[in-house]
């Protein structure tokens, strides 16, 4: 987008004393802001909102009242930060704010006030500008004409059945508890731990509608993955990483709001770089293929996934017995994840696994009951990442939450969690055997605690090895 200052800049732009008067600022000509005052239709300004969200919102929102009885309560949604000049990055709102609100909105606060019962909501919403307001033509952030029809304060009161105002009202006031992205209007104001404490707990446990949504996520981040398998030869033969990384975006992009966070694409070496997303470099026939992708619904809720490919479409023994040995830590953390374990339980399980198979290697240089112990912990050369976490509005979900209610906690029914053991050999590691190096491999499902136990939502892409080569073929 460019904007044409010169055409429809937005008013509060100083104007040059030198100015062509042949060519006028559009808002200061009394006849073209006549012309543009009326003969307009009325659009479609229908928020566009997924079924349940509304009623799910309100949900949430009794939630957070009946952990607050008698606080007044304030969330904002934030906005989009310049990418550069007067060019925006996409908006995505908090995600306290989505889980609260079920939309998002730029600038808007939800505001809870306490009454006798509990806290009435009210939505706080700049309005756009529609025909009528100067800005309508003169503001590329908010006028109409320029990002096309806008909900406002109406249309959001009724989709949401939310009490709106508008945002010029809004007084955050002494004692309120501040919550969601700093910028409350045009002001930043400190934030409450505790209230983001709690609301990250509180999101912890997933109701149905959270669960719907996560299931449609990973459903639609398997499909991504079977696109972006099936470009590897294009990958090899001319696109690189970055190929693969633009064909799951655009899937992504497609089918959702986009990828959930920055997709990782690492091919050789950098497979065993844990946030490689960079994605410059070439796609090796020869070497693995790390891919750590998930699709964002259009509501905010992400998958997390990660498989390890051979780009070639068949493991060599080397490869192979890496991938196997991940393979065999991943299912024992997912046969010690359920209701009642406790979080650290499907760490330490995966965790001996790995370390029992790289003393077998003679990679460790202790015992595994040394490296296993408080003082030791010489295997996490080869993984210095955790093997899990949970998963939601956010790819690290639930991330403001005390110790005691995530990793000091037990497991419990709603709960949705990514497990991710895996085993990362850089490249410049010279404690390696060569034929090792450069060698990166992750298994990562996204697992939802259920009263009987738990269930692996991304099922859909096989974790072991032959099952991964199969899996190529026919997704090639």
């Amino acid at each position: 987008m460019s904007l044409d200052h010169t055409h429809a800049a937005p008013s509060s732009m100083p104007l040059p004393a030198d100015r062509d008067p042949r060519m006028p600022r559009l808002t200061l000509a009394p006849g073209f802001v006549r012309t543009m005052a009326d003969g307009w239709g009325e659009p479609d300004r229908s928020p566009v909102l997924a079924p349940g969200a509304a009623e799910a919102a309100q949900a949430h929102r009794g939630r957070l009242s009946e952990a607050f009885p008698g606080r007044r309560l304030a969330v904002s949604a934030g906005r989009a930060p310049a990418r550069t000049n007067d060019t925006m990055y996409e908006f995505r709102a908090d995600s306290d704010f989505l889980w609260l609100v079920g939309a998002a909105i730029e600038d808007a606060v939800l505001v809870l006030e306490p009454t006798g019962t509990g806290h009435d909501a009210t939505l706080y919403l700049p309005p756009p500008f529609r025909p009528g307001d100067v800005e309508f033509f003169g503001s590329a952030l908010r006028g109409e004409l320029w990002v096309g029809p806008m909900p406002g304060l109406v249309e959001y009161a009724e989709a949401l059945s939310l009490r709106t105002r508008p945002l010029e009202e809004l007084n955050v006031g002494e004692g309120t508890l501040r919550a969601g992205a700093a910028a409350f209007g045009t002001g930043t104001v400190p934030q409450s731990e505790e209230l983001a404490r709690i609301l990250s707990e509180l999101r912890m446990i997933k109701d149905p509608w959270e669960i719907g949504q996560l299931r449609a996520a990973v459903g639609n981040t398997v499909a991504g993955f079977a696109a972006t398998v099936s470009e590897v030869p294009t990958a090899i033969a001319r696109g690189g990483e970055r190929w693969l990384q633009g064909t799951f975006d655009r899937h992504a992009r497609t089918v959702g709001n986009g990828p959930g966070y920055a997709t990782i694409v690492g091919s050789g070496a950098h497979a065993s770089i844990l946030h490689w997303v960079r994605a410059e470099g070439a796609v090796d026939p020869e070497a693995v293929l790390l891919l750590d992708m998930g699709v964002e619904e259009r509501t905010g809720y992400t998958a997390d996934v990660t498989r390890t490919f051979p780009a070639s479409g068949s493991f060599t023994a080397v490869q192979w017995e890496v991938h196997d040995l991940v393979e065999r830590a991943h299912r024992a953390a997912l046969s010690a994840v359920g209701p009642g374990r406790a979080w650290s339980d499907f760490h330490v399980a995966s965790m001996e696994v790995l370390a029992q198979g790289l003393h077998d290697w003679g990679l460790l240089g202790v015992s595994v009951d040394e490296a296993m112990s408080p003082d030791g912990q010489q295997h996490r050369r080869f993984i210095v990442c955790g093997v899990g976490h949970h998963v939601g509005l956010d790819v690290h979900d639930c991330a403001s939450s005390s110790y005691a209610a995530y990793q000091g906690s037990a497991m419990r029914d709603g709960m949705v969690l990514a497990v991710e053991p895996g085993l990362y050999f850089h490249g410049f590691d010279e404690s390696l055997p060569p034929e090792l190096r450069g060698i990166g491999v992750r298994l990562e499902d996204d697992v939802l605690i259920t009263g009987a136990g738990s269930e692996v939502l991304s099922a859909g892409i096989p974790i072991d090895a032959s099952g991964v080569e199969a899996w190529m073929r026919s997704a090639g």
